[in-house]
């Protein structure tokens, strides 16, 4: 994995949601984002993931999460292979770990 590819837990996510420095790209699938999501986050599916629909994270951290923790590792790799230059953090343990640390869930 690259080193631009970085590890985050949930309650670092939770402070940058707090202060608005994060942007959180879910890479699950729509009934899954349905069924609850990190509030604010853009679902941009990994089975049709495009880095292009990934939203601008300028001057903010960018985020991926799915369900474990699996799906947005090749998400991530997708998004530096397209050239985005800065960290690209993934969400440790998904929403399984968001939960589990009582993060706010938007249905």
């Amino acid at each position: 994995m690259s080193d631009q590819i970085k590890t985050v837990d949930a309650a670092t996510v939770m402070g940058w949601l707090k202060d608005g420095s994060a942007v959180i790209v879910d890479v699950r699938e729509p009934q899954e984002h349905r069924a609850g999501h990190i509030p604010g986050a853009t679902l941009v599916p990994l089975s049709q993931f495009d880095p292009a629909r990934v939203p601008d994270a300028t001057g903010k951290h960018l985020v991926f999460h799915c369900q474990s923790g699996r799906r947005c590792g090749p998400a991530s790799a997708r998004m530096a292979a397209a050239g985005f230059s800065r960290d690209i953090h993934r969400l440790s343990g998904g929403m399984a770990a968001w939960m589990a640390a009582s993060g706010p869930i938007e249905r």
